[in-house]
C-alpha cells in the first residue's frame, strides 16, 4: 500500500509528537505507559493515512507497546527516586507478566479489530469507573495475597495489557490498590510492570503481525516505526514532570483523575463503533 501525498504528513507527525508529549506526562502521573492514549490516536492517525482497517487496531496496540518501553522505563527511574517502587514485586512478576503478554498477543492476532475495539473500551470503562467511586467495591485484603495469588495476577495484568497495548498501569494500580497499597506505591511499582510488559509485548507484536502484505511502510511487524519514532522521544522528555506531580497530590486526586480519563477513552472508543 502507499501512503497519502506527503503534505499530510507534518500535521499527522506533529499531533504524534503531542500525543507523545502528553501520554508521557499521564505515564509518570498515573504509572501507566501511555497506551491509553497512544492506542486511540494511533488508530485514527492510521485509518486517515488509509491503512487497511482490518488490521489498523493491531498496528496500534502494538505500536504503543513500542512506545512504551522508552517511557515505562523513564518513568521507572524517576519513581525510583522517591523509593516507592515495590522491587520485590517485580521480581516476583519477572515470569508471569512476560507470559500473559504473549498470550494475550496470540489472542489478538487470531481476533478482529472490532473485537479489539470492545475489549479495550469495556476494561477501561470498569476501571475508570472503580477508580472514580472509590476503595469501597474492591477491598480484598491488608496486603498483597500469596505468591500463587500474586502470579496468576500478574498473568492476567500482562495478558489484558497486551490486548489493550498499555503498560499495565491501569491494572496493576486497581490490584495493588484493592490489597490495601497506598496509590503513589502502586502508581511507583506501575512504571515497572510496564517495562515487563512493553519489552516483550513489542517483540510478540512483532513476531505475530511479520510478513503481513497489509502493513504500511517501516513497519517491523505490528509496530509501525515511523509513528514509534514520532511520540516516544516526547514521551520521554515529559515523564519525569508527571512522576513529580504524581507526588505533589492526594491518593483521592490521583483516583479521580485517573478515572475520568479511563471513562473519557472507553466512550470514545465505543462511539467508534456505532
Amino acid at each position: 500500500m502507499s501512503f497519502p501525498d506527503l503534505s499530510l504528513w507534518a500535521p499527522v507527525v506533529l499531533t504524534l509528537v503531542a500525543t507523545g508529549g502528553f501520554a508521557g506526562v499521564l505515564a509518570g502521573l498515573f504509572g501507566v505507559g501511555g497506551g491509553a492514549i497512544f492506542v486511540p490516536v494511533l488508530y485514527h492517525t492510521f485509518i486517515g493515512l488509509k491503512v487497511d482497517p482490518s488490521i489498523a487496531m493491531h498496528l496500534s496496540i502494538g505500536t504503543s507497546l513500542a512506545i512504551i518501553v522508552p517511557t515505562s522505563l523513564r518513568s521507572l527511574a524517576a519513581h525510583r527516586l522517591h523509593d516507592a517502587v515495590d522491587t520485590k514485586l517485580l521480581r516476583e512478576w519477572v515470569i508471569a507478566v512476560p507470559a500473559g503478554v504473549v498470550a494475550g498477543a496470540l489472542i489478538a492476532a487470531a481476533s478482529s479489530a472490532g473485537e479489539l475495539k470492545v475489549i479495550f473500551a469495556g476494561i477501561a470503562f470498569v476501571l475508570g469507573l472503580k477508580m472514580i467511586i472509590g476503595r469501597l467495591p474492591l477491598n480484598f485484603g491488608t496486603d498483597l495475597p500469596g505468591l500463587l495469588g500474586r502470579s496468576i495476577a500478574g498473568f492476567v495484568i500482562g495478558l489484558l495489557s497486551s490486548l489493550m497495548g498499555i503498560g499495565g498501569g491501569v491494572l496493576n494500580n486497581t490490584f495493588m490498590s484493592a490489597y490495601g497499597r497506598s496509590m503513589h506505591q502502586a502508581v511507583a511499582t506501575s512504571s515497572g510492570v510496564g517495562v515487563l510488559i512493553a519489552i516483550p509485548g513489542l517483540i510478540a507484536y512483532a513476531v505475530v503481525g511479520w510478513g503481513d502484505p497489509r502493513l504500511p511502510p517501516f513497519s517491523l511487524g505490528d509496530i509501525s516505526l515511523t509513528a514509534a519514532l514520532a511520540c516516544a522521544p516526547a514521551a520521554l522528555l515529559t515523564a519525569p514532570f508527571g512522576a513529580r506531580l504524581a507526588h505533589r497530590l492526594t491518593r483521592r486526586q490521583l483516583e479521580l483523575g485517573f478515572g475520568l480519563f479511563l471513562l473519557s477513552v472507553a466512550l470514545q472508543f465505543v462511539w467508534g463503533l456505532v
